[in-house]
């Protein structure tokens, strides 16, 4: 029986993580739960799971009322601090954003489990986690790209790695003319063709930084180069991604797009067990698999998250960090979509980096991006 915490619990990896809750009771107990702002399905879920631990953003007062009215009586506690409760084996990272770095930080230094599934927390601070790790914690992935090389890499050698290649389907705009982008809406940008996600990583998805983000990502949980992590375009979303060897040998991981099986994986690694009822994958019913090049004019955010990852230092949090807003800002219509991309070509130049940042000065150049990417909008506004 693994004890779990889940930061995040209420967005779309959360509740995912809590079904395949539901699928393995005999071998997954969720012990803490923390969410932001959705107060009403984290009541549910704490009446369904009765955790040990909670956490709300907002609304905690109102929170604590109705679960006592409901005979519940949990202890307060911030993610950083269920990370490392002594209830907990493993912490689900579910969050988006920056919001994912403290408890992930502070898991591995009490020798947790992490599953993660936030792409922020090594993209801002690969080098702090990868140091993290010493203290003797495990990070599990749980996007489907970094846990299909995961497995592709199980048994061989990581010194045998010629290549990884992560694919990518293109969002919902891989085939909208050039010229129409600057018009869509945030309700086209959230119409994923094949994903179903959280607002920010189908947003992401289309603008395809979320593809730079987990190269970036790659770089760390595997240690290989950035300049031998290749993305490669595959609309149907059924190779997850592939791994090349010194021989000419490539692996690669099929199934249908659901989350499901990532994160049942890592909660319940070493083992491939039956739980949540996935859909099978039938190829000949798929037919044919495409794959193409990138198309860099339709999808300048992801050179640029590849360049902030050569420059390292504080560059990747910052172009992190940008994101976050430009596409909170895209999602509320204050901005356009294709200013997105103006953001953050901007917020590169503007950044005076750091080569190797503390964790304090990546919590820095997290703060300055986003008042500077929050400016920029009032500018335009």
């Amino acid at each position: 029986m693994a004890r779990l915490a889940v930061i995040g619990s209420t967005g779309s990896i959360g509740r995912q993580t809590l079904e395949v809750v539901r699928a393995l009771p005999n071998r997954l107990q969720v012990v803490a739960l923390a969410a932001g702002n959705n107060i009403e399905l984290l009541q549910e879920q704490a009446l369904e799971f009765r955790p040990l631990y909670l956490y709300a953003e907002r609304g905690e007062k109102e929170l604590y009322h109705a679960l006592g009215e409901a005979g519940l009586s949990c202890n307060w506690a911030r993610p950083e601090e269920m990370a490392t409760a002594p209830e907990v084996d493993l912490v689900m990272v579910a969050t988006a954003g920056g919001a994912g770095l403290l408890p992930t930080m502070a898991a591995l230094k009490a020798r947790k489990v992490v599953a993660l599934a936030n792409k922020e927390v090594l993209v801002m601070a690969g080098h702090l986690v990868n140091a993290a790790l010493s203290h003797g914690g495990e990070v599990r992935p749980v996007d489907s790209e970094h846990s299909a090389i995961w497995q592709c890499l199980w048994g061989e050698a990581p010194d045998k790695i010629s290549r990884l290649i992560l694919t990518a389907s293109g969002g919902p705009f891989r085939d909208r003319p050039l010229h129409e982008l600057a018009k869509v809406t945030p309700q086209e940008a959230l119409a994923h063709p094949t994903w179903q996600m959280g607002p920010k990583v189908t947003v992401d998805s289309a603008t395809l930084i979320n593809k730079g983000f987990e190269c970036l990502e790659a770089r760390w949980l595997f240690q290989v180069p950035l300049e031998r992590i290749h993305v490669v375009m595959h609309k149907e979303s059924i190779v997850h991604s592939l791994v090349e060897f010194c021989d000419g040998s490539v692996k690669a991981q099929l199934s249908m797009p659901d989350m499901r099986l990532p994160i049942q994986l890592a909660l319940t690694y070493p083992e491939r067990l039956t739980g949540v009822s996935l859909p099978p994958l039938d190829l000949a019913q798929v037919g044919c698999l495409h794959f193409g090049p990138v198309d860099w004019e339709r999808y300048p955010c992801l050179a640029l998250a590849l360049e902030a990852g050569k420059k390292g230092g504080t560059y990747p949090a910052v172009l992190a960090a940008a994101d976050e807003v430009a596409v909170q800002m895209f999602l509320e219509g204050h901005i356009g979509f294709t200013d997105i991309r103006y953001i953050l070509e901007e917020v590169l130049e503007a950044h005076e980096g750091v080569p190797e940042p503390d964790l304090g000065q990546v919590l820095e150049a997290e703060a300055w991006a986003k008042a500077w990417a929050m400016a920029w909008v009032r500018s335009k506004g």
